[in-house]
């Protein structure tokens, strides 16, 4: 960097010429991909709208007619900033002539700014169009076969009422695995030679867990026990086998994530707080795991959605769950509709609680943030 008389460093003058003398950017290759990827969507989602309006609309009702003409009017939206974008092309050129390369980068910048939001609503658009027209193939068979309204209205309050069976297993088995768990965590924890033993069973328990498909070990808990005739276990009835083989699998994933909480502190803490002459015992309990479990809730609670979900697998024990009452009303009806509702209910108890552990997420990294600050 050139230096003033005076030493200091300046600021390369020849650069700042090039700057100044280097023109806006293109915009019309762009402007022509958002009018191609626009136009291929609208096409789309208008031959998935005939599509639809065929098969709803027998008779060409007008009112039917004109509430899918309101929707197809939807794809028009995209081409207001696309017409905006195409206005800028000779804008810039004209900035360009009159040597007004301030204006010419405001103009290729908005300009770009608008065919990016024409190619992001265009692109939406494109996915809703094919959506519909999958739907709607072979004699609209996906939507009867997934869709119908009638299996779906006729099942839903079996499905609904047995869905109550997987969230009594879900939360017995997440009571379990909370305890259970931190227990196997801590184990991986222990100092010294004195915890190797517990250390090495506790490591070996995770991996094995952690491998085994949840399916086998549901099958070999719900029958394997029964056929052992294991003293306690064969008596118990299938639904607390379900919490008890779903806790197994699923404390070796929580043990992790208990254990990177605890791990995630820093060693200082440990060291402050035994130099004061708590034991191991009390630095976890009093110290650590206070500062530790505030980390662990967004993990946990995604580990706690995955065992949700995998109640639906319990029906291989017999139990009658949502999925199982689904594949009844399936199998008598010759129709996947039932299904479909099973998959509704478990998105309507999901999400949730997936947007609470974002919002905790995004709490956690503010309060990061502030304190960093």
């Amino acid at each position: 960097m050139p230096e003033s008389g005076l030493g200091i460093p300046t600021t390369d003058q020849s650069a700042v010429v090039g700057m100044e003398h280097t023109p806006p950017q293109r915009i019309s290759l762009l402007i022509a991909v958002a009018l191609f990827v626009w136009t291929t969507s609208f096409s789309f989602y208008w031959m998935g709208l005939f599509a639809v309006d065929a098969l709803v609309n027998p008779n060409s009702e007008v009112l039917i007619h004109a509430i899918f003409v309101m929707l197809g009017v939807m794809a028009l939206l995209p081409a207001v900033p696309l017409l905006k974008a195409i206005g800028g092309i000779p804008k810039r050129a004209k900035a360009i002539k009159l040597n007004d390369l301030a204006e010419g980068r405001y103009v290729a910048a908005t300009s770009k700014e608008d065919a990016l939001v024409t190619l992001g609503f265009s692109g939406g658009i494109l996915i809703i169009g094919a959506l519909l027209w999958f739907a709607t193939t072979n004699d609209a068979a996906i939507s009867t076969t997934f869709l119908n309204p009638e299996y779906i209205a006729k099942s839903w309050t079996g499905i609904t009422s047995a869905f109550w069976i997987n969230v009594q297993v879900a939360v017995g088995a997440e009571i379990i695995v909370l305890v259970s768990g931190l227990v196997i965590a801590i184990m991986r924890l222990l100092p010294g030679r004195p915890g190797r033993p517990l250390r090495l069973i506790a490591t070996i328990y995770v991996d094995v867990f952690r491998a085994i498909p949840s399916i086998i070990v549901i099958y070999l808990v719900g029958f394997g026990l029964a056929i052992a005739q294991v003293p306690f276990f064969k008596d118990l009835p299938p639904t607390v086998l379900a919490i008890f083989a779903l806790a197994l699998t699923y404390t070796g994933y929580v043990a992790e994530v208990y254990r990177a909480g605890l791990e995630s502190i820093h060693p200082s803490q440990w060291s402050a707080a035994r130099s004061l002459g708590l034991s191991y015992s009390a630095t976890l309990r009093s110290v650590i795991i206070p500062q530790a479990f505030r980390r662990m809730i967004p993990p946990l609670l995604n580990d706690f959605i995955g065992l949700q979900k995998d109640t639906a697998l319990i029906g291989i024990m017999g139990v009658i769950d949502a999925f199982m009452q689904s594949r009844i009303y399936a199998s008598s009806d010759f129709n996947l509709s039932p299904v479909i509702v099973v998959a509704i209910v478990f998105v309507i108890a999901t999400i949730p609680q997936a947007r609470f552990v974002d919002s905790l997420i995004a709490r956690d990294q503010r309060r990061q943030k502030a304190s960093a600050g």
